[in-house]
């Protein structure tokens, strides 16, 4: 009886895990942080972040500045973000990275709060 509830708990754990991610506008992925949905699309060595509300809308980023924290081989990888356009922000890495790498998104307001998005 016991491992029937276990194995329940480990389904529903892991299908929350699934749902917290989704496919973005951009192609990238999307996860929650505070009341903020980030979207990270990365292409080779670039990296770029999208920020919207709750209802989806872009949010202005000027004044935003971030750090992208990737496992890449084992190894963490620290990208630096900076605004560009108006509409994202953007870093190189020193190396080529995985489409998807799990990692964590840091992101700093200018009134100096943070909030951080997780990768899985």
């Amino acid at each position: 009886m016991y491992a029937k509830w276990l194995l329940i708990g480990a389904l529903t754990w892991s299908g929350a895990a699934w749902a917290h991610e989704a496919k973005g506008k951009h192609g990238g992925r999307i996860t929650d942080a505070g009341s903020y949905h980030v979207e990270m699309v990365v292409k080779s060595d670039t990296v770029d972040v999208f920020i919207s509300d709750a209802s989806e809308k872009p949010v202005a980023i000027s004044g935003l500045k971030g750090t992208a924290i990737l496992v890449v081989d084992g190894k963490s990888q620290r990208v630096v973000l900076a605004p560009v356009d108006g509409a994202r922000l953007s870093g190189s890495a020193t190396a080529a990275l995985p489409n998807q790498p799990k990692g964590v998104v840091q992101l700093t307001g200018p009134d100096g709060k943070t909030f951080q998005a997780k990768f899985d």
